[in-house]
């Protein structure tokens, strides 16, 4: 296991590495796995981006995000100006079934609730609203509720993941209960984490 001194210095090496960040504008702080992120950024996109920086760093059990967005002066948008951008590029998306879903905004957060059929559909929605300037962050509520049930192979989810060239599929172990997935085993980065579980969740017709 890396020291904590070793984990930040890694996941301030990887924000450096992305080129739309400057280090100075985030803080790290690392407790046994547990990394925190500070600071202050100027639009939503690199606040998502110091977040998956640090996802991929090996080590990284789980991230507290604590980054502020402070648009400036001109990329300040009102709360009607944000939902009416928003529901337009809902609209303009064709894997969105924006009739499904319904928006809040509140000091530029945009909270989006509803329901689709598939996971596809609820991140698709999310990326389309999270874009828009002056959005300073968005809460995922849209529900996934399947037209119909049905008995999910196994197999075709573990041959999915030894597909995946990050993941090591000897490491996971798929349980299948119906219209559920259970993943169990070891990873050694959150973005392998969230790599299977995105996998299982392009299964169709269940709740992982």
């Amino acid at each position: 296991m890396k020291s904590n001194e070793q984990l930040q210095k890694d996941v301030l090496d990887a924000i450096k590495w992305e080129p739309q960040l400057h280090a100075a504008e985030i803080g790290v702080i690392v407790h046994d796995g547990i990394v925190t992120l500070t600071g202050t950024v100027d639009n939503y996109n690199k606040k998502l981006a110091a977040q998956d920086a640090t996802k991929e760093v090996a080590g990284v059990k789980a991230v507290v995000e604590k980054i502020d967005v402070k648009y400036p002066h001109s990329g300040i948008k009102s709360n009607d100006e944000i939902a009416a951008e928003a529901l337009k590029s809902l609209k303009n998306h064709w894997n969105v079934p924006d009739e499904r879903i319904k928006i809040e905004v509140e000091d530029g957060w945009i909270t989006l609730n509803g329901d689709v059929h598939w996971n596809y559909q609820k991140e698709a929605a999310k990326r389309a609203v999270e874009n828009i300037p002056g959005v300073k962050g968005v809460f995922n509520h849209i529900q996934i509720k399947t037209q119909h049930k049905s008995e999910l192979e196994k197999k075709v989810i573990e041959n999915a993941l030894r597909r995946h060239w990050s993941i090591n599929a000897d490491d996971i172990r798929v349980l299948v209960d119906n219209d559920k997935v259970i993943l169990n085993g070891t990873v050694t980065s959150l973005y392998q984490k969230e790599e299977a579980e995105k996998i299982a969740w392009k299964t169709p017709e269940f709740c992982l």
